[in-house]
């Protein structure tokens, strides 16, 4: 009998310690705009377009100055999100499933075609800590059926294809609810992340939101398009292009619509919001013809963009709130990366970091509570071989310093001081040698550990087709004198 009572107290105990562990798991809910740029919103210095949610989002949270997307294109920076790695140990350097130059100086490496399934995802990590999980928007690491969110430890997935506009984007699955006739892509994803926070459960939740906006083909809902003609023409102002703008505050309406579901359910002190963008933003397409394109957005004051590893196509927004551990209106400049979310949701949940791979990330939460704290870490790290926006690269910043190495076989190296020329206009490889050496042999080194992929020389190089842009999807040359100009609005 006394045994017996024994175990009925021991179970009392160990049932309060698993509800006390559980109430103080935070909901998580991650935002990941695709190729949102650094100063596209309101608290980073923005004042063309209007982002008051997600400018309330920094007031009421912190707002990270020197943080980077893992990758310059998205594949790359979704599976750093994932697996809390750089993509360079899993292979997806690439967007999936990419194009390439057949006939440039160097022949790059293909990427990986899908996130592996032995990958322990984030999602698969908090299922452990006994949260639900929940996946909507882009997917974009492996088009197969057997990859995707629901194959990763998400327990409800959403997966929607397509452009922006009303008609043409889907939702992947019949089970799923058909958009309206009228509603923007935003929309509709905002509606399933809701019916997912609905659902019923004492369970806490992980929820990744993954819009295709502000992706081109541009396109948005035409009371925004005129405001921000309008707004143009007062200012005499040609970027960002209105239609980009409008996509931007559809984004912060979805942004103002999830937080404010939080609220109705009474849980905005349980609930972590992160905001962010998968690289930077773009200024106008890798194969660009000037009778067929438009400029999207000004990276300034950045150099590059999206498919650079210069600082415009990978620093990026990113805003974290979660009141009980985050002072409102506070500013971080710590260096910081996609892949440190997935130690930090872990840690939040009081789970345990996976043994089956190592994690690369470290846990953000002594900057959330210490702004002015350091991470146990000097470098972080990025490669890039292939051909987008710029020639195939990598990089490391160490502290203040960046150095960029280009793999196209010209040898090229760049040095910046990012602490007096953000804007890297001033190359100083040519005068400080000493530390160019330094961080090339700890970018080498770096490589060699994760067994990056490397281009290699072309036996097929034409310097008369080096500038040909072929599709890894169909195998075909890229026509891209056949594409037709942006759309000013859902009507044309």
């Amino acid at each position: 009998m006394r045994f017996f009572s024994l175990l009925v107290v021991l179970s009392m105990l160990l049932g309060i310690e698993a509800s006390y562990a559980r109430a103080n798991q935070p909901n998580v809910v991650l935002i990941l705009i695709d190729d949102m740029g650094w100063s596209d919103i309101g608290s980073y210095g923005n004042d063309f377009i209007d982002t008051p949610h997600l400018d309330r989002l920094a007031q009421e949270g912190m707002r990270f100055t020197d943080f980077y997307a893992a990758g310059a294109v998205c594949s790359p920076t979704r599976c750093a999100i994932q697996s809390g790695q750089n993509q360079a140990r899993i292979g997806i350097t690439a967007h999936i499933p990419g194009h390439w130059r057949p006939f440039e100086r160097v022949v790059t490496p293909t990427t990986t075609m899908a996130l592996p399934l032995d990958t322990v995802t984030i999602a698969e990590a908090l299922k452990l800590s006994g949260y639900r999980t929940g996946y909507v928007g882009k997917w974009h690491l492996g088009n197969g059926a057997a990859f995707q969110p629901d194959r990763q430890g998400y327990d409800t997935s959403v997966v929607v294809n397509g452009p922006h506009l009303p008609g043409r984007y889907r939702p992947q699955g019949a089970s799923h609810p058909k958009p309206g006739p009228d509603q923007y892509r935003t929309d509709y994803e905002a509606d399933r992340c809701i019916d997912f926070m609905k659902q019923e459960s004492a369970d806490p939740f992980f929820l990744m939101v993954s819009p295709f906006a502000v992706h081109i083909p541009l396109g948005a809902m035409s009371e925004k398009v005129s405001k921000y003609q309008d707004r143009a023409k007062e200012r005499g102002q040609t970027l960002p292009h209105p239609v980009y703008a409008a996509m931007v505050e559809h984004c912060d309406d979805l942004v103002g619509r999830l937080v404010q579901q939080v609220e109705k359910m009474g849980q905005t002190n349980q609930t972590m919001f992160v905001f962010t963008s998968d690289n930077g933003g773009l200024h106008r397409r890798y194969d660009y013809r000037a009778s067929a394109d438009d400029v999207v957005s000004s990276l300034a004051p950045l150099k590059g963009e999206k498919g650079s590893l210069h600082e415009g196509g990978v620093r990026v927004p990113l805003i974290i709130k979660y009141p009980p551990l985050v002072s409102p209106g506070t500013v971080c400049s710590e260096p910081t990366i996609s892949y440190d979310f997935f130690p930090t949701f872990v840690e939040l949940a009081g789970g345990r970091l996976p043994d089956e791979h190592t994690i690369d990330g470290f846990s953000l939460l002594p900057l959330l509570k210490d702004p002015a704290a350091k991470l146990n870490r000097s470098t972080l790290f990025w490669h890039y071989p292939h051909f987008h926006h710029d020639r195939p690269a990598s990089s490391i910043r160490e502290r203040e310093w960046k150095l960029i190495e280009y793999l196209d076989g010209s040898g090229e190296i760049e040095l910046y001081h990012l602490a007096k020329d953000l804007g890297e206009k001033q190359n100083l490889a040519g005068d400080r040698t000493g530390r160019v050496v330094d961080l090339r042999k700890k970018l080498q080194a770096w490589r060699q550990e994760t067994i990056a992929r490397m281009p290699f020389p072309n036996p097929h190089y034409d310097e008369d087709r080096a500038g040909e842009w072929w599709s890894m999807r169909t195998g075909a040359l890229i026509d891209s004198d056949a594409r037709k100009r942006f759309p000013p609005t859902e009507l044309d």
